[in-house]
């Protein structure tokens, strides 16, 4: 039974960053006796098992998921893996040598937390443009300077990014439970050209249910590799409507519910106000285009909230 599962859930790589993601797990210090590699492929043409050779490792092996979406697959991961430990990679997160060892050592010193993750500090592939510079903090990317933990009942900034999120095994298959049958969390994160996001929040706060708390310490670190296509104005509206989304959402499935719009809730009249209210303000072409996309991802998780019968029966607010 290996201690740790790292679950790669991909769809489509660029064959240079998946690269250096499997490079960076060759060199973990911790023996390959005492984790295993599931490389999940969601979907991708052609197969990644076609193309990828894991041979280099005794306890690594191809998953495909065809169900299109990084739900579904993150939960075929969770229920094909073994350990102890599930740590979540992305395609484009480069762990640093002593990642794995340093996620062991984390949950033997603190068996009060249930998720956890660390730095990740972004390695660019083009030089971000000037007026996107404020917005960055969209990409997730942090470096931490001293740990942070707690016991809470929604979202801190003791919460883990997804990025290299270690999840104890209890906890991961709470939240696959959960997922399985609650279609507000199956809109969660990334489907096709969708960005939407919040599913790695969601399995993190899943765990106050079971009396586990939260963490990120600086001495877990990745690189996350970011493309150029991804620096455009176009892609970050994508990023922060998907926010938008997942705030509506988490509230919602985390006992804390925005109000459902009241008199203003014809969605083009509400973009049309708050596109008035910003230039008056005198806002930037970029930010307006942000702030316009994450009210529209705002409404759309609304719209989805009351096609499930979320608000049946809850009052309506002005």
């Amino acid at each position: 039974m290996p201690v740790i599962s790292v679950i790669i859930c991909t769809r489509n790589p660029r064959k240079n960053y998946l690269r250096r993601v499997l490079e960076a797990l060759k060199t973990q210090t911790l023996s390959k006796e005492n984790w295993e590699l599931l490389l999940v492929d969601n979907a991708s043409a052609p197969p990644l098992a076609a193309i990828w050779d894991l041979t280099w490792h005794p306890q690594a092996r191809h998953v495909r998921e065809e169900t299109l979406g990084l739900t579904p697959a993150r939960l075929r991961g969770i229920a094909e893996s073994k350990g102890d430990l599930l740590v979540f990679v992305d395609d484009d997160n480069v762990l640093r040598s002593d990642y794995l060892e340093t996620a062991c050592k984390i949950a033997a010193d603190y068996a009060w937390l249930g998720a956890w993750s660390g730095s990740s500090i972004a390695e660019f592939e083009a030089k971000p443009p000037p007026e996107l510079k404020p917005w960055l903090v969209g990409l997730v990317v942090e470096k931490l300077t001293a740990s942070l933990w707690g016991k809470h009942t929604m979202t801190t900034d003791a919460c883990p990014m997804g990025a290299g999120l270690v999840l104890r095994r209890q906890q991961a298959w709470h939240y696959r439970n959960l997922a399985m049958n609650d279609p507000r969390r199956k809109t969660l994160d990334r489907c096709g050209k969708q960005l939407n996001g919040g599913g790695d929040t969601d399995m993190a706060l899943c765990g106050f249910e079971l009396g586990l708390g939260t963490g990120r310490f600086p001495e877990l670190e990745l690189t996350h590799l970011i493309p150029a296509a991804r620096l455009t104005v176009d892609y970050f509206a994508g990023i922060y409507e998907g926010f938008g989304h997942a705030g509506v959402m988490l509230n919602a499935i985390h006992g804390k519910p925005d109000p459902f719009p009241g008199k203003i809730q014809a969605g083009i009249l509400r973009l049309f106000l708050l596109h008035l209210f910003l230039i008056v303000s005198g806002k930037g072409r970029v930010e307006r285009r942000i702030r316009l996309a994450m009210e529209k991802g705002r409404m759309r998780a609304q719209t989805e909230l009351k096609r499930v019968g979320y608000w049946q029966n809850k009052p309506s607010h002005s």
